[in-house]
């Protein structure tokens, strides 16, 4: 059935493929001023270690999208011979959608699953007659994504049995139809299919739709967020605006250091900057010696500016954020690194309008490098070596994002305590952080895995952006090395599963580059994969 949407949601996923400017002399000028690096890229190259010289290249000069195709492609992909019809499965599309060939015997043996009442896929994507195509890879279902941009556009089957109990009615669109069946059935009946189902032409004229932001003001009044705002944000952008208390709850920020000043004045000044009008700073001094240190922390307890708690010994960065938590008195932790630094003063709000939410547990910021490059857009698993790898990681710091990712909250596996808030009574739930498990390696991914677990998903929100200089704090050596193996072996053990496929991040993309930003050899070939579904 075509229900005409009021726009064409792939317009807006497009905005990562457009063309950027040539970046050949920034790239050259990294390369110059960093002749040592170079010349280390240029031999493990020589020696046949192409992927270190290429994962190197990218931390040097940064990375993009590289995931358009030739107009040849559509060779291999031609259109479904026949519309699709089945007596128990409705299929939703749109002018200029259509299935590929062979897409309807795949929708079909996946709903030999009886607890799938739902199923998209992914789409080829071509805005001009004889323009490049564009690959729209989908990650499972995720409310919020959804609510934020129709990032799966208009085709989806439909279990006919399921439109009386939800209260489908097909022609309001895809979007809403989703909501429905994650309300009454729950979103794990929701299947993604990673695998090319349809293909979106040169756009046909636009018909009259009920719009997608009617769809999620009726989503959000079902589920209780009748207090929450939409605003239009532009480019298909919708943005939710959740309210706040009032008056709002107390933010303990937490930050662990040890000496540093450079790095640690500019983030507590920072912090003390932020726009909220109850803030508790707790700042766990390891073992600082420098008088300069010393003298700051000094005063700042002394103004009354934030408390200091003295953490003698080892670094054991899991063990003194999990103290620091215990004499908070803010009902938001918020874990931050000595080396990060808020811009926006209101950052904290951004990531408290979520945070505060009784389904989210972690909350995480975009964060930029020093060289203005993306250092964090949430953490995907499996990748990087088969573990994690910060997503969009070396892409500018402009980036819209893979689908518009980089622009709105969605839901990952992880984000990174380098800022990372949550509430103080779903952290107490799951016992904090693993001290003895991860001191210093992993220790956020698996606070936010097991929040995950209870429940609680765990949410990027690009809104809040603050500068992260990564690394410049810690100390390399090899006990700290024979720690990190450690922690590997522990983290493999315990998630390994989750290790296999992030279900926030396609299986069509290369693993080892980056995030988003190459396709894995043969990606788009073969019949597809299982329906995935969210875990939690």
């Amino acid at each position: 059935m075509r229900a005409p949407p009021s726009a064409e949601p792939a317009d807006v996923f497009l905005r990562f493929a457009e063309p950027r400017p040539a970046r050949r002399l920034p790239a050259l000028a990294a390369l110059a001023q960093h002749p040592g690096r170079t010349l280390a890229l240029l031999w493990a190259r020589l020696t046949g270690r192409r992927l270190r010289a290429r994962q190197g290249l990218a931390a040097l000069v940064g990375i993009d999208h590289r995931l358009t195709l030739p107009p040849a492609t559509l060779t291999a992909f031609p259109a479904a011979p026949e519309p699709f019809a089945d007596p128990d499965i409705l299929l939703l599309s749109a002018p200029g959608h259509v299935l590929k060939a062979g897409a309807a015997g795949a929708i079909r043996v996946a709903f030999a699953d009886p607890g799938l009442h739902a199923l998209y896929g992914d789409t080829l994507a071509q805005s001009r007659p004889g323009g490049p195509v564009v690959p729209l890879l989908r990650p499972a279902f995720d409310p919020d994504f959804l609510a934020a941009i129709d990032y799966i556009g208009p085709v989806v089957a439909l279990r006919r049995a399921a439109l009386g109990p939800a209260g489908i009615n097909p022609r309001a669109g895809a979007a809403d139809a989703l909501f429905r069946v994650a309300e009454h059935f729950g979103p794990s009946a929701i299947g993604h299919l990673p695998g090319i189902l349809a293909l979106r032409q040169p756009r046909a004229a636009a018909g009259e739709g009920r719009g997608h932001a009617a769809a999620v003001r009726d989503h959000l009044d079902q589920t209780g967020r009748a207090g929450a705002r939409i605003e239009p944000a532009g480019e298909g952008v919708i943005r939710i605006v959740y309210p706040l208390p009032e008056p709002r709850p107390a933010a303990s920020l937490i930050v662990p250091t040890r000496d540093r000043l450079d790095l640690l004045r500019p983030c507590i000044e920072s912090l003390l900057a932020t726009d909220w009008p109850d803030l508790d700073l707790v700042v766990l001094d390891n073992d600082s010696r420098e008088p300069e240190t010393r003298a700051y922390l000094d005063a700042l307890a002394a103004a009354g500016r934030a408390r200091v708690l003295p953490w003698p010994g080892a670094f054991n960065f899991a063990a003194m954020n999990n103290a620091a938590a215990g004499i908070a008195r803010g009902r938001l932790l918020v874990f931050v690194n000595n080396d990060v630094v808020a811009g926006d003063p209101a950052w904290l709000a951004a990531m408290a309008r979520h945070a505060l939410r009784p389904e989210i547990g972690a909350v995480g910021a975009k964060l930029i490098d020093g060289a203005g490059r993306i250092q964090h857009g949430g953490i995907v698993l499996g990748t990087g070596g088969g573990l994690v790898t910060h997503a969009h990681r070396h892409f500018p710091g402009e980036a819209p994002g893979y689908l518009g990712t980089l622009r709105v909250p969605h839901r990952v596996s992880a984000v990174t305590a380098a800022c990372l808030m949550v509430e103080a009574e779903a952290f107490a739930a799951v016992g904090g952080f693993d001290a003895d498990t991860f001191a210093v390696d992993f220790n956020d991914v698996d606070l936010c895995l097991r929040l995950n677990a209870a429940g609680r998903h765990t949410l990027m929100v690009p809104e809040a952006v603050l500068h992260h200089y990564e690394g410049l704090s810690r100390r390399r050596t090899p006990e700290a090395a024979a720690r990190h193996a450690r922690e590997i072996a522990a983290f493999k053990k315990r998630w390994g599963p989750l290790l296999a496929q992030d279900p926030h991040y396609h299986p069509g993309f290369d693993p080892d580059l980056s995030t988003h930003a190459r396709l894995r050899p043969g990606a788009l070939q073969g019949e597809p994969g299982p329906a995935r579904r969210p875990l939690y």
